[in-house]
């Protein structure tokens, strides 16, 4: 029996336990270092199969590491397991149908990363028991990846400066192993405090916080134009100081996301964007004072790792797939826009495309390019890539076209054809992490890579040093 075949035997034999897991995660829907339950149950399930948990690493409440083994190599296994604010939806419907108004949802399919990743360091555990394999697995539970950066702080506190080797992945439309790299972020909320006065009566007493939030919001698009291409922008009121237009609002609040390819732009960015608040309280007469959120780096793949890794996806394929799995894909592909679907098919062409419309799982795996693709969003496994060589893949657990962060991605996350896809992944990171653990060329291979590609550069968090995630287990009790 070859590697992958082992690996996948060992994989299947728990698919009940990971497929259930997984699904729990999905009901609790836990968002930004509130993953309470989610990160018991993972801490639980790691314990229960002889890992060595720490919880509360790197001052976060819900983040953790389980660890197997000892001594080098020592390989990381990144999961996530929080969801999306505002997406709620039963799963299983092919119309909006939240479970909840305005309730939690798992938008980016994180309950079945985190599983995936479990998945993979159980195997990963368990072949090293049998062969009596020197090493050591561990599997980091990080939080808030989709605000707060759980994985940055981690960095920045050094828990992955001996680590050899890391591994993540993450749900999407296609089987693949990524080569790109991403935005870094610096995420910063602002917070402008005025004077109130009659509206109507005596309007000159006033000094409007919201009409300096409108002030900095204009200026910052004014930015736009001078701002390399590839930089993003974005932001979102967060107190608008009241319901009463006959009251002027004495505080209002603006929470921003600012991204660039490269720490040092992204901080310039940042900079600018604090001018433009501090000049819109100029002109109002209101206080301003700002604090980051949170922030992570760009991405930096690994060849080395990623090749290996290919070749594993290669050999495992993908699990066979249900009339009735493709007919809730069809259905599920048919309500996405035109434009949506225009715009999946332009990665794809359009014999593929036509393919997918046809029969909307992907079943294949994507040849792998060793071209670097650029992703605009951003991701804090970046921070984890600037200090260890770090490879990722991709699988199809969701329907051709599915766009991230959508009501449609929740309504998948409990489908069987997601849950091949999440040990699918889970497979080929065990059996990259294997490749590594016997070959130590391999590790060295990729930590020659990593150290060109920096070319002396340096890791430094772009979240300041006093910054502490938000202490949250007495409000959750």
């Amino acid at each position: 029996m070859n590697l992958t075949e082992k690996i996948a035997k060992i994989i299947e034999s728990k698919r009940s336990l990971f497929t259930n897991v997984s699904d729990q995660i999905w009901e609790f829907a836990e968002t930004r270092f509130e993953e309470f339950h989610s990160a018991d149950l993972l801490c639980q399930t790691l314990t229960n199969e002889g890992f060595s948990v720490t919880r509360g690493v790197a001052g976060l409440e819900t983040g953790f590491i389980g660890s197997f083994g000892k001594g080098h190599p020592i390989i990381a296994v990144l999961g996530e397991f929080d969801a999306l604010a505002g997406l709620s939806q039963q799963a299983g419907s092919i119309n909006f149908n939240p479970v909840s108004v305005n309730g939690n949802g798992h938008g980016c399919g994180h309950n079945l990363l985190g599983v995936g990743a479990l998945s993979a360091a159980m195997a990963i555990k368990e072949y090293m028991d049998e062969n009596r394999m020197e090493g050591t697995v561990r599997y980091y539970g990080c939080p808030a990846e989709e605000s707060g950066y759980g994985k940055t702080f981690m960095a920045r506190d050094g828990l992955f400066k001996d680590v050899d080797v890391a591994f993540s992945w993450h749900p999407a439309t296609m089987n693949a192993v990524m080569h790109s790299t991403s935005n870094a972020v610096i995420h910063v909320d602002f917070k402008f405090s005025g004077r109130s006065a009659h509206a109507g009566a005596a309007p000159h007493l006033g000094r409007s916080a919201l009409d300096a939030v409108e002030l900095m919001n204009v200026g910052v698009n004014y930015m736009r134009e001078h701002m390399v291409d590839e930089a993003r922008i974005h932001y979102a009121v967060t107190n608008t100081g009241g319901l009463a237009p006959n009251v002027v609002q004495s505080e209002a609040e603006v929470t921003y996301l600012i991204r660039a390819p490269k720490p040092n732009q992204v901080r310039d960015l940042f900079d600018r964007v604090v001018d433009c608040a501090r000049g819109a309280a100029l002109m109002t007469q209101t206080a301003m004072e700002h604090s980051i959120q949170g922030s992570c780096h760009n991405l930096i793949p690994n060849l080395t790792l990623e090749k290996v890794m290919h070749q594993h996806m290669q050999e495992l394929g993908f699990p066979s797939v249900t009339d009735s799995s493709i007919d809730f894909a069809h259905e599920m592909y048919a309500t996405l826009t035109d434009e949506e679907k225009q715009s999946a098919a332009a990665t794809v062409g359009k014999d593929m495309a036509r393919r997918l419309a046809e029969r909307p799982i992907a079943d294949f795996v994507v040849p792998f390019s060793e071209k670097v693709s650029f992703m605009s969003g951003s991701t804090d496994v970046a921070d984890v890539s600037w200090n260890v060589p770090t490879a990722q893949c991709v699988t199809s657990t969701w329907a051709f076209g599915t766009p991230f962060h959508t009501w449609q991605v929740v309504a998948q996350g409990k489908e069987e054809y997601a849950h091949d896809a999440m040990l699918l992944a889970g497979k080929a990171i065990a059996c990259t992490a294997i490749s590594a653990l016997k070959n130590p060329e391999l590790i060295e291979n990729a930590k020659r890579e990593l150290n060109e590609t920096l070319d002396g550069q340096t890791y430094e968090s772009l979240i300041p040093s006093g910054l502490m995630p938000p202490k949250l287990m007495v409000a959750s009790k």
